[in-house]
């Protein structure tokens, strides 16, 4: 067996779909903790780095939005 087919044997729907179940969780909890981050930061007097994270958490939503894409093909 050559190694890429050693990478493969093991991959079909359900481990796919545990795998961007996990992702998906894991970058909403990242959201979260962004948005709430960047609350502080801004109280705090850093309101450009509170900006950037809070885009930070929007291209993470994005990326949210395209393994729920990937999943629901599934």
């Amino acid at each position: 067996m050559k190694g890429s087919d050693l990478l493969t044997e093991n991959i079909d729907t359900h481990k796919i779909l545990h795998l961007m179940e996990h992702w998906i969780e894991h970058n909403e909890s990242h959201i979260k903790s962004f948005n709430e981050w960047s609350i502080k930061i801004k109280q705090a007097g850093y309101e450009e780095v509170a900006e950037k994270i809070l885009e930070a958490a929007e291209k993470m939503k994005e990326c949210t939005q395209k393994l729920q894409q990937a999943k629901d093909i599934i």
